[in-house]
């Protein structure tokens, strides 16, 4: 007998379905950000870069500086990941014609087509952000919620182009596509007027939504503050929150790094499924803030997958990654945390929830922690293997050896000059 039908005949004695949960896992999507490929930089302006609001730190060789070379580079760390993929993309990453340019307020679904080809041909599908960081339109650390009604303009206008563009992407692949509106407004000391800018956003976000778009999935992104706004954060998660709950179609997507440090995600899911049929999703790893390190295989991780898996809410939670390191190989920083992902997905699947939910309502709680404590030394690595296999991907850490020819024979030859191309 094989070591993974061993794994079966253990996980089946707890009433787990291997099968199953490997079926499971393969259905399920994780929306990539290619904004790792390039350190938050994009295609929108020369000498672009993360600022006002975002922040990245390294200067390992190999930054993709155009289309091609992010395309290329996705697709590689693509082919060592297992699973359904998406591509999450932010509007910085337009792809303008020879000589073309226009300023994000006047972008158009032409410019992300390109990027719509690439999906089809690979079999991704998409997701779409709003760009309102790293621009001159960013005034005194606000946008959406600025005191200045031409800057407000400005970024309103380029979120109902953003939701225009997702809308169409969505038709043009025959999917509805996450739009996720997060700006970094707030301010690095105390504010003397906390209310007057979420008036503001509240009233710049009933514009942006006001058009009906049948392939376009809305939600709002709430942080609990930023470098250089310490003081205050306009959109905060009690603010964004009740603008989904009175905003029907509006969702309050969370960020694994937008809270208090004793605040988790994994305990929130399960409140917001009480009220929501979605709950968008975006796993990164803080370290004492929201610094978006690689994603790990940790405690947090699998707690977040396990209330995913627990609650029967595959299909009502939207998995999307964020995460950036710029000190580090970036293709192995995308394929190390997406694996995580992955990992920890299957690593929920196979839980014995079912009997663990019942000794719970017995008030069985002595048996609870013991079945609990034993699943976690249950022959998972065996299953995850045969999971790999499935999938046409290593399971072990092999695969490291294809990103470091990848480095040697594409990333080094890169110079360091910036392309808008």
């Amino acid at each position: 007998m094989s070591r993974f039908e061993e794994a079966k005949e253990r996980y089946a004695s707890l009433g787990v379905d291997v099968d199953a949960a490997l079926q499971a896992a393969s259905e399920k999507a994780v929306s990539i950000h290619c904004w790792q490929g390039d350190d938050v930089t994009g295609f929108d302006s020369k000498g672009g870069g993360a600022g006002d609001g975002i922040q990245t730190t390294g200067n390992y060789p190999g930054r993709a500086r155009n289309f091609e070379e992010l395309k290329a580079d996705f697709l590689k760390a693509a082919s060592l990941i297992p699973g359904k993929k998406r591509i999450n993309l932010h509007a910085c990453y337009a792809v303008f014609g020879t000589g073309e340019w226009v300023d994000r307020d006047r972008i158009e679904y032409r410019h992300f087509a390109p990027w719509v080809e690439f999906a089809r041909k690979n079999g991704f599908g998409i997701d779409f952000n709003p760009t309102c960081f790293s621009h001159p339109m960013v005034k005194g650390g606000m946008t959406l919620s600025s005191p200045d009604p031409a800057v407000r303009r400005f970024w309103i206008d380029h979120c109902k182009a953003t939701r225009r563009i997702a809308n169409e992407i969505g038709a043009q692949l025959g999917d509805r596509v996450l739009n996720d509106v997060w700006v970094p407004d707030g301010l690095k000391d105390v504010p003397a007027d906390r209310l007057g800018p979420r008036l503001r956003l509240k009233a710049a976000l009933d514009e942006i939504f006001a058009e009906p778009l049948p392939h376009v999935i809305d939600c709002v992104e709430s942080k609990v503050f930023g470098i250089g706004l310490e003081s205050y954060t306009v959109g905060s998660n009690e603010f964004y929150m009740g603008y989904a709950a009175s905003h029907p179609g509006v969702y309050n997507l969370m960020d694994t790094g937008h809270y208090h440090p004793t605040e988790v995600v994994s305990d929130k899911i399960s409140a917001l499924l009480c009220y929501f049929d979605k709950i968008p999703l975006h796993i990164s790893r803080p370290v004492r803030w929201d610094s978006d390190h690689v994603v790990l295989f940790d405690d947090e991780l699998k707690e977040i997958m396990k209330e995913i898996v627990r609650n029967d809410a595959l299909e009502k939670v939207l998995i999307g990654l964020d995460f950036f390191d710029a000190s580090i190989n970036r293709i192995a920083a995308w394929t190390v945390g997406a694996r995580n992902v992955q990992k920890a997905l299957l690593w929920a699947l196979l839980q014995p929830n079912a009997k663990l939910k019942t000794l719970q309502d017995e008030d069985a709680f002595t048996e609870k922690m013991v079945l609990m404590e034993e699943a976690k030394t249950l022959p998972f690595g065996d299953v995850w293997k045969k999971y790999c296999e499935m999938q046409g991907v290593s399971a072990d850490e092999s695969w490291f050896k294809e990103v470091q020819t990848y480095e040697k024979e594409v990333l080094s030859k890169r110079g360091l000059s910036y392309e808008n191309s």
